[in-house]
């Protein structure tokens, strides 16, 4: 730890910059992959829809009760809840995309910084 204390301000202050982003993008990957998982249950539940003839008894989950429910009331729920998860895949996406390049051009800041013969400090922002 003695290392990082060596090193100039500007310089640590990227370092844990640098940190905050990586938790950053690890949060939202972690959102992402559970709403994939969620999208990926209601394509099923929606395929399943598919093979029952009208007439099926379906029930639907309401917290921890089952309610009888009718098939194109569910296929209806489940087409919306569908549309919501892409959009939110679709956001999550975008603020990956964001953090990635906010992460790389911080590294190359930080190797400009680190690297032999520079001064540590330099003219460019966070």
């Amino acid at each position: 730890m003695s290392e990082v204390s060596d090193l100039p301000p500007q310089v640590q202050e990227r370092l844990l910059r640098l940190q905050q982003l990586q938790r950053s993008l690890q949060t939202v990957l972690t959102q992402k992959q559970q709403v994939e998982l969620e999208t990926s249950e209601t394509e099923q539940a929606l395929t399943e829809l598919g093979t029952l003839t009208e007439e099926a008894v379906i029930y639907k989950s309401i917290g921890s009760l089952l309610v009888k429910s009718k098939k194109d009331k569910v296929e209806a729920d489940l087409r919306e809840r569908k549309e919501l998860l892409d959009t939110r895949v679709q956001v999550l996406s975008k603020q990956e995309e964001r953090l990635r390049t906010q992460l790389n051009q911080l590294q190359a800041k930080l190797r400009r910084d680190l690297s032999p013969g520079s001064s540590g400090a330099t003219a460019t922002n966070l």
